[in-house]
């Protein structure tokens, strides 16, 4: 993952759809219907940790993923919103936003390795990209 530019892990643009680049992340929907769910992925070559970044890009980064949260929230009417940067089969460094409610495929337990993704039909991926889009303004100071 050392390279001089940045680029996005294979297996995060297999999985997930770029929506829109806010300051230091670029902003993903997860290709998953049964979750209301966004990746940030900070636009940075060789980044494995959140430590990795500068001082001033750590509060960044954790900023733009509480907006994440925040926006996700009011979006999607999810009960709870989950934020975790986990890394242990991508490493490189992203995080994800994942709104919760109630009755969830996974509820109450972790979204990851709960059965495989259920993909958006290409026509309704097309509309929620088009929404995320509408509703993803950048964090202003």
């Amino acid at each position: 993952m050392m390279k001089d530019t940045f680029s996005l892990d294979p297996r995060l643009a297999a999985d997930t759809v770029h929506v829109c680049d806010w300051g230091l992340c670029g902003v993903h929907l997860m290709n998953d219907v049964r979750y209301p769910w966004l990746v940030l992925v900070p636009r940075r070559a060789g980044l494995i940790e959140p430590f990795d970044l500068p001082a001033d890009d750590q509060v960044l980064l954790w900023r733009e993923a509480m907006h994440a949260g925040a926006l996700l929230k009011g979006l999607s009417g999810c009960a709870k919103v989950n934020v975790g940067a986990l890394g242990n089969v991508v490493s490189q460094l992203h995080v994800h936003v994942v709104g919760r409610k109630a009755g969830d495929f996974a509820w109450p337990g972790p979204v990851w390795g709960q059965g495989a993704p259920v993909r958006f039909e290409a026509t309704a991926l097309g509309a929620e990209v088009a929404r995320w889009r509408g509703a993803l303004r950048p964090p202003t100071d």
